[in-house]
């Protein structure tokens, strides 16, 4: 028996072996152009899959949704949660060769939460104070109770970038974006490609067996899934529901999936600029009609093939954190032709943004079809990520369909888009009794008492609806055959460790 074991072990190891000798350019069809890549700038869901190759955390998450050390081994909690202490792993290096230590930390750490142009200073607000204890313990100082701050270093503001191209290039990072990731940066052409060459002082350089990886923004779903069939790309993400029979039925494919972490919702301009429609801005009882006279239902069995869970909150319904005494409403076109009259509201009309894609425009084609019932006249305007973002920021919309890719603590599923300092608050909504709940929410600890606060949050802006909440998404990922180690996560990022072409 003993040898039996033996000789599995070195065949085992002969295998292994085999498999850290493989090579090659894999090729990831994305549905988005990402936006600015830099971790205190970026706010797209595709900049999170490109910096999942580019610059490793802190902490990451795996498939289970547990938290697991990436560039920190162990992290631990004062008793009275006030201090968050950190033990980096030894032997890490930037992309520039230069070392990963506290000081580095403490530079990202400080960049992040004070930066003029830095997009995660809401997200690191309690913290007052980085400390370097020695060159591998690094101590956060809060000025409250933070609940949220593990998951929050298990994204952007948790990635690293080396120090000294930051303080050269400062808010021009992007341009040559340097970490501590896997893989390094090449070049990017906008609207065609990012290139990553892999990077081989890379600290887990033994779970990589690529070369390289070639992200291609391609909104049509359809074009990627063609581009996978036809061997001109190795994987595409967000696969269009409607499709997924055809990569089941093809045998040089899989259909892998996930249920999402992540949502889409329709957001509604309560005061930012000209954009703001004064009928749904000036009363909620005018969202509550617009609200009544879609089916999420309907929505989720054309647009996804029933493959979607419809939702009106930020939260699965699976969730502990979701509100079941608010679920999601059934359709009533009766209730939203009263709720106008009682609004004296004539008749509304909504200016409807999405994005560009096959799916997002069957969406926005059923909400205008169902509106239309409820005497709701809407107006589509497609358009690609980049320049939708844009419009949202300078207040150029009245409605948006937007896409959240998820988290995996419940204050960043609904932060981000809804509390006052919020860096996607495009809504201007900001009210003070739901910044009170959030603000309790985050500063407890005890998840019964979490549970309790988030449902009365979701109570809060289902009745204020400054966001419509439609689905959480199922990610769909049409994989080729001789690609093996994928594993789908939540929250939808491609991670390159174990990925292998054969």
């Amino acid at each position: 028996m003993r040898r039996v074991r033996l000789w599995g072990l070195v065949v085992g190891f002969v295998l292994m072996g085999a498999t850290a000798q493989a090579a090659g350019t894999l090729r990831v069809g994305m549905q988005d152009d990402p936006d600015a890549l830099d971790p205190a700038l970026g706010g797209t869901f595709a900049g999170r899959i490109v910096f999942a190759s580019l610059c490793d955390k802190l902490i990451d998450l795996n498939d289970k949704l547990q938290f697991v050390p990436q560039l920190a081994t162990a992290w631990m909690w004062s008793a009275d949660s006030l201090t968050l202490t950190l033990t980096l792993r030894d032997g890490v290096t930037f992309q520039d060769g230069e070392k990963l230590d506290a000081d580095a930390v403490k530079a990202n750490i400080e960049r992040y939460r004070s930066a003029p142009y830095s997009s995660r200073r809401s997200e690191l607000k309690p913290v007052t104070s980085v400390e370097v204890v020695d060159p591998k313990t690094v101590r956060l100082v809060l000025s409250q109770p933070y609940a949220p701050l593990i998951a929050v270093l298990s994204d952007r503001a948790g990635m690293m970038a080396a120090p000294k191209v930051i303080e050269q290039l400062g808010k021009d990072f992007f341009t040559h974006p340097v970490c501590a990731g896997p893989f390094s940066f090449v070049e990017r052409v906008a609207q065609d490609h990012i290139t990553l060459q892999r990077f081989p002082g890379y600290w887990n350089a033994g779970a990589i067996h690529l070369d390289r990886i070639e992200f291609h923004p391609i909104a049509d779903s359809s074009v990627r899934l063609v581009d996978v069939q036809a061997g001109q790309l190795d994987m595409a993400e967000e696969i269009a529901p409607t499709d997924a029979a055809k990569v089941q039925q093809d045998a040089r494919l899989r259909l892998m999936k996930t249920t999402a972490l992540g949502y889409e919702g329709m957001m509604i301009n309560l005061g930012n600029g000209t954009g703001a429609n004064a009928d749904l801005a000036r009363d909620p009882r005018v969202r509550e009609a617009f609200e009544a006279s879609i089916d999420r239902g309907v929505i989720n069995q054309v647009a996804a093939s029933g493959l979607f869970v419809p939702d009106n909150q930020s939260e699965l319904p699976t969730s502990p954190y979701f509100n079941a005494q608010r679920p999601v409403p059934p359709r009533d076109v009766a209730k939203a032709k009263a709720l106008l009259q009682q609004a004296g509201v004539a008749h509304l009309t909504v200016e409807l943004q999405t994005l560009n894609t096959p799916l997002d425009t069957q969406i926005g084609e059923i909400i205008q079809s169902m509106a239309a019932e409820a005497g709701i006249t809407v107006k589509l305007h497609a358009g690609e990520t980049i320049s939708n973002i844009a419009a949202m920021k300078q207040g150029n919309f009245q409605t948006s369909l937007t896409i959240w890719s998820g988290r995996s603590d419940p204050d960043f599923n609904i932060t981000q888009y809804l509390s006052c300092d919020g860096f996607q608050n495009w809504t201007k909504y900001c009210n003070p009794a739901f910044q009170t709940l959030l603000e309790k929410a985050r500063a407890v600890t005890d998840p019964a008492q979490r549970q309790e606060l988030y449902h009365q949050v979701a109570a809060t802006y289902i009745a204020d609806r400054p966001m419509l909440f439609l689905f959480h998404m199922t990610w769909l990922y049409a994989v080729s055959k001789h690609l093996e180690g994928f594993t789908p996560v939540p929250d939808g990022l491609i991670r390159p460790q174990g990925l292998v072409l054969q």
